[in-house]
């Protein structure tokens, strides 16, 4: 799956969700907010039916992460 309209530079950051399939076949969403060389990944504990829910949600973390500056 490519999910590549999802990537986001929000600032000086960018954005790009992650994802995964586990066992069961549901979705599991991770999201990589890099900024120059530091890339930080987040893994939520949701699951979900489709990869482009989580896909979705991934990218929405990550911009609120980044824009309510919770990456100090």
């Amino acid at each position: 799956m490519n999910f590549s309209s999802l990537v986001a530079r929000v600032g000086t950051y960018v954005v790009t969700p992650l994802i995964s399939s586990d066992e069961s076949g549901a979705y599991r969403a991770s999201v990589s907010v890099r900024r120059g060389s530091h890339d930080r990944i987040f893994r939520f504990s949701d699951r979900f039916s489709s990869g482009l829910n989580a896909a979705v949600f991934a990218a929405q973390q990550g911009r609120q992460l980044v824009l309510g500056k919770q990456l100090g």
